[in-house]
């Protein structure tokens, strides 16, 4: 049986901070219900790869292609409809709105997204504070809003920066159940995570970044043999 081509392909891409370049020709691939993990240390350009993505950094060059489209060449806006839904280490909820304000407010772009009844089943603690304004959340509250609201859009694919940064272990537990749900029910998942013990529950395949680049791929199955490799570059 051939393998299916890939939902998200990046190929050779390089962006930039004004003149200072972060990315120096990174490759990867996330084929479609899958979870994928990026690691390495901080500033090796994770975030950025997620930010360039999406059309966040508009100085960049190579190749993005999603679900059959060229995102390179999609204005911001059309980027933003393609089905990409990114969810930012600093969370970006509506402090000033209710948990149910937050959930509507972004719009739907494809058929498929949860209702929000579906929703509150899958987030529970959501339900109970849904008349809480942002300000109100813990963060963990807050992390489970800024994914639960990407939910209902009908978005193929996620990004997460760092989606247990900061947590109570109890927290990063629930944070990992939510995930493992959304990966059952075929959602497909491009992660940056730091705690890769907590991503190796979850992911199907990691990438190792440095430099601005991705220096290996390999999946979950290999984790334990690469150890040494994962505490050299890691320093963990």
């Amino acid at each position: 049986m051939a393998k299916p081509a890939p939902l998200l392909a990046i190929r050779n891409l390089h962006a930039w901070y004004g003149e200072s370049q972060a990315l120096h020709g990174v490759d990867l691939d996330v084929y479609p219900g899958e979870t994928v993990t990026l690691l390495g240390r901080n500033g090796v350009g994770k975030t950025t790869t997620l930010r360039a993505i999406v059309g966040l950094l508009r100085k960049r060059s190579g190749a993005i292609a999603f679900d059959g489209k060229d995102l390179l060449r999609l204005p911001l806006h059309r980027t933003a409809h393609a089905g990409i839904g990114y969810v930012p280490e600093e969370r970006g909820i509506f402090a000033s709105l209710t948990v149910d304000e937050n959930l509507v407010l972004p719009p739907v772009v494809a058929q498929g997204g949860m209702s929000v009844e579906e929703i509150f089943e899958l987030f529970p603690n959501l339900k109970e504070r849904r008349r809480s304004q942002g300000t109100k959340l813990s963060g963990g509250e807050q992390q489970m809003l800024a994914i639960a609201r990407m939910l209902r859009t009908g978005v193929k694919v996620l990004l997460l920066d760092e989606p247990t940064e900061g947590l109570a272990p109890v927290i990063v537990q629930r944070i990992g159940e939510l995930l493992a749900t959304l990966k059952k029910r075929g959602m497909t998942i491009l992660l940056v995570e730091q705690n890769f013990r907590f991503a190796s529950r979850i992911a199907d395949r990691f990438y190792l970044m440095e430099h601005g680049k991705v220096v290996t791929g390999f999946p979950v199955g290999e984790l334990n043999d690469r150890m040494t490799q994962l505490h050299d570059v890691l320093g963990v």
